[in-house]
């Protein structure tokens, strides 16, 4: 069994790339936590409600083996967010799994560790991501390595089996 950090935005999340992924996850056994900015209500754009556990200032990537940056317009606050893009790192040099779905993928390329890879993402974060060495594939899910990347909320149930199936 493993731990799988998800982290949302405050608000605006998509609903699906939460709850789905997040069901797939727990149906093959492993255990999530969800972190966002803070720990009050969430509010995805579909109107679905959820409270993290924790904040990502709180979280210490060694508890965990998958971090999962879910989609939905209101995850653009994590782009430039200095803490985001340091989990991002962590997990990556530690050769843990790292997904990302929807307009996330932004935050994997912003953070440095796309460059070269197979990725896709929603259609509209396919320039920055290639601005920053990835190779966009416009594929529903693309796993390359120990990253895993999804294109949005009809891939949500995929992206999460294909997570389980990583770890």
């Amino acid at each position: 069994m493993s731990d799988v950090l998800l982290i949302i935005a405050p608000e605006n999340f998509r609903d699906e790339e939460l709850f789905h992924t997040k069901e797939e996850i727990e149906k093959s056994g492993h255990k999530t936590t969800i972190a966002s900015i803070k720990k009050e209500e969430s509010v995805g754009m579909l109107g679905g409600k959820t409270v993290p556990e924790k904040t990502i200032y709180e979280i210490n990537e060694n508890d965990y083996d998958v971090v999962v940056f879910v989609g939905g317009s209101g995850a653009s606050i994590y782009f430039n967010n200095e803490r985001a893009l340091e989990i991002v790192k962590r997990f990556y040099e530690k050769n843990k799994v790292v997904a990302a779905i929807c307009i996330a993928p932004s935050i994997l390329a912003n953070a440095g560790i796309l460059k070269n890879r197979r990725v896709t993402c929603w259609e509209s974060e396919s320039e920055n991501i290639e601005q920053k060495g990835a190779k966009y594939t416009g594929n529903s899910v693309e796993i390359d390595g120990k990253i895993i990347t999804a294109n949005g909320p009809n891939a949500a149930r995929e992206f999460g089996k294909k997570i389980s199936e990583l770890i």
